[in-house]
């Protein structure tokens, strides 16, 4: 590896760790290849009883020889968050409300440049809380995400 690559993946390892850890909870095999799609469980890290599931596409050895980009998956992720079991209202006080949200979960797609990250945004309007999956690179930005919401009504309240 040449020398002038290792202060960079340096940088990047060190921006690439999660906020919270992903468990994976399947794998389904779509190709000859050796394509997999990838499902992995994660659970908010502040707020307790929610956990979501995504699903992201991994390229297998064939493909990243036949098809070169040896280092980078797509950007493509599905995701779907659900209440798990009981949720403290308390937990709330303690999240980033701003429209920007909180980032919640990040995940290295290529070697340095992009990343799959999973942001925490409240609608306190609404009561709901909006999980949104996305890529990120150094770059450019991405179009590609997917959004799912979890809604904090209980009766009485």
């Amino acid at each position: 590896m040449p020398r002038s690559i290792l202060p960079a993946l340096a940088l990047a390892a060190a921006f690439a760790a999660p906020s919270a850890t992903a468990e994976q909870v399947g794998e389904v095999g779509v190709d000859w290849v050796g394509n997999d799609i990838i499902i992995e469980a994660i659970a908010d890290p502040d707020i307790a009883g929610v956990t979501c599931h995504i699903a992201y596409f991994e390229r297998g050895l064939l493909d990243r020889l036949s098809q070169g980009n040896w280092f980078e998956d797509p950007s493509n992720a599905s995701i779907a968050c659900r209440q798990t079991g009981p949720i403290d209202m308390a937990d709330l006080d303690e999240i980033d409300r701003s429209e920007a949200g909180e980032q919640v979960f990040r995940e290295r797609r290529s070697i340095v440049l992009k990343s799959l990250r999973i942001k925490r945004i409240y609608d306190e309007a609404n009561r709901t809380l909006i999980y949104l999956a996305h890529a990120a690179e150094i770059t450019e930005g991405s179009a590609k995400m997917s959004m799912s919401t979890v809604p904090l009504w209980h009766p009485g309240m």
